[in-house]
Parts: structure tokens; C-alpha cells; sequence
């Protein structure tokens, strides 16, 4: 059957703004930051906290995560830079491709705790309010491995196939192969509106909207991993990702069977400073409450003008007089 269409690939994995060349690979990920901050913040403003938090506390959370992301690739993908033939300095050149998920989540959280420590803030709700965001930051930073010409899957003719160009130096051979950058970008963009849903709908604190992101995206990651023709590692048949996404599935899905026993409902308080700014504009009197607190507050069963107040006090900041 004759190819219809495809998808063509960027003859090159460099964007020039004027007269500056920027990485393709490096562009996708900074406008990625970018709408997870602005998400995240917004999100954090709706369940009380102080305007600027999220963005000061990112400021540990993505150096971190991008020093995580880049040891996971170099660790499980060793053979690519410390073998005969390979020079280890490509180690460092991040720009090329290669940060693993697995390990930016983990050393990011590690620099989110920091600056979360430093302000006083609980680190579970953070990454609740910052959870979607992370999911649509990946979606777009997907579209740089498109501009690299890499991580896709097998061969297919399929109206949506990806047209790769052959190049011997980087193992690539000439065809039309399946877009798993697209699958995944797709499907985090439903993750996150899965965790949007689901916070607004059912109240999810003390970390669990983000262990529901976390526990989605691994159902995804397992089958477009399935789909990829990339060297990886296999352990018993299966890809060292597709065993990753196993355990940290039965992680999350743990956390959110625990945490929903031992600390039901959402936190009170996400950010005591913003509390006590409350305290000192009313007059040394108590908070007001946010429009998510007299939400939650409201009887059941009210009726749709309550449940549409809800909804919109997730969505707005938080107004105090």
C-alpha cells in the first residue's frame, strides 16, 4: 500500500530567533518550564498560597530535575559515552537529547523538598499543585526529540507515520516509522487533564493528584515504550523503562491507597506565610476564607450553582481584602 502522508521531520534540530541559534531539543524543554510554573502557580494562588511561590521554589526543583534526568540517560545508556569509539564529553551535552523521566522526577523532587523546606511549606501539596503542569511540560518537551530525530517506533505506513531521514553516524535509517514523541505528548496532555479533573471533582490532597499523575503517565510510558526500536536495555523480555514504569505504578497507586487512609480530605493550610499575610490585612483577626475553603465548607448535595463555585475557585486565585 502506498504511503499517503507523514509527518516530515525538521531538516534541522536548530531554531534560529533572529540572528541566536537555539536547540530545537533545548527550546521545547524551556517552554515547557515555562507553562508548568505559570500552571503550577496559578494552582497554588487557588489553594491559598502566596503569589511567586512556585516559580522560587522551581528555581531549586529544575536544576535538580535536569541533573536527574541526564544521570539516568548516561547511567542506563553508559554504553553511548564511556565505551571504545565514544567520547565521554558527550556526556555533558545535553542539547543533543537524553534526560530519563525516572530520573528528573526523583532528583527534582529532591530539589523541590529543599526549597520547600526553606519556606515552610509541605512538599506533598506543592507537588499537587504543580502535578498537571508537569504533565503538559512533558507533552511539549516530546516535541524535541522530534526535532532530534529520535525515540521513535517501529516501521508502520499508517497516514500519521513519521518520515525519519537516514543518517549512518546516528543509526538512523531512512523511513516512516511510528510517531511515539506524538503518542506520548498526546497522552500527557490527557494526563493532565485527567489530574485537573479528578483535583477539582474529589478534593485530592497530601500528594495524591500528583501520585495520580504519576501512576497515569506509567500506564502510557508502558506501551509507547512497547512501540520504540531504539538500543535499550532488556531485563526478562521487557525494556528497562517498561520495568520502571511497572514499579513506579505500584508505588504510586500505593501512596494513593495509603495516603487516602491516614490523611483524608486536603490540607487546611498550604502556605502559613500567606495565612498570616491574611491575619495582618484584616487586622490581626483570623484569615479569611479562600473560595476553595467555604466550597468545601458548603452541605452536600446544593446543587449545580455550587458545584460550578467549586469549580471556579480551583481555577481563580484566592482574593483577600
Amino acid at each position: 500500500m502506498d504511503l499517503l502522508a507523514y509527518i516530515p521531520s525538521p531538516s534541522s534540530g536548530v531554531i534560529y530567533l533572529g540572528p541566536v541559534p537555539l536547540r530545537g531539543y533545548a527550546f521545547c524543554i524551556i517552554i515547557g518550564v515555562f507553562v508548568a510554573v505559570w500552571l503550577g502557580g496559578r494552582r497554588w494562588v487557588a489553594r491559598g498560597g502566596r503569589v511567586g511561590t512556585v516559580a522560587d521554589i522551581a528555581v531549586w526543583a529544575v536544576p535538580f530535575g535536569l541533573v536527574g534526568g541526564r544521570l539516568y540517560h548516561v547511567i542506563t545508556d553508559y554504553e553511548l559515552y564511556f565505551t571504545d569509539g565514544r567520547d565521554w564529553v558527550d556526556a555533558f551535552k545535553i542539547w543533543q537529547g537524553g534526560l530519563g523521566i525516572w530520573g528528573a522526577i526523583a532528583l527534582g523532587a529532591l530539589g523541590a523538598w529543599i526549597g520547600c523546606r526553606r519556606r515552610g511549606i509541605p512538599l506533598p501539596a506543592y507537588a499537587d499543585a504543580i502535578a498537571p503542569g508537569i504533565a503538559f511540560a512533558q507533552a511539549i518537551g516530546r516535541w524535541g526529540n522530534w526535532f532530534n530525530q529520535e525515540l521513535y517506533g517501529k516501521e508502520t505506513t499508517l497516514p500519521w507515520a513519521l518520515k525519519i531521514d537516514g543518517d549512518a553516524d546516528a543509526g538512523r535509517v531512512a523511513g516512516t516509522y511510528h510517531p511515539t514523541f506524538l503518542y506520548e505528548s498526546l497522552w500527557c496532555i490527557g494526563v493532565a487533564l485527567l489530574v485537573i479533573w479528578a483535583d477539582r471533582r474529589f478534593k485530592l490532597g497530601h500528594g495524591r493528584a500528583f501520585a495520580l499523575y504519576v501512576a497515569s503517565y506509567t500506564v502510557g510510558r508502558f506501551w509507547i515504550e512497547y512501540l520504540r526500536v531504539d538500543d535499550a536495555h532488556h531485563v526478562l523480555g521487557l525494556r528497562l523503562n517498561n520495568w520502571t514504569s511497572i514499579v513506579v505504578f505500584l508505588a504510586a497507586v500505593a501512596y494513593l491507597v495509603i495516603s487516602a487512609k491516614k490523611s483524608p480530605g486536603r490540607e487546611e493550610v498550604v502556605e502559613p506565610a500567606a495565612v498570616e499575610d491574611g491575619a495582618d490585612a484584616s487586622g490581626g483577626g483570623p484569615a479569611p476564607a479562600t473560595k476553595t475553603e467555604a466550597s468545601d465548607a458548603a452541605p452536600a448535595g446544593t446543587g449545580g450553582a455550587d458545584e460550578a463555585g467549586a469549580v471556579a475557585a480551583e481555577a481563580e486565585p484566592s482574593k483577600k481584602p
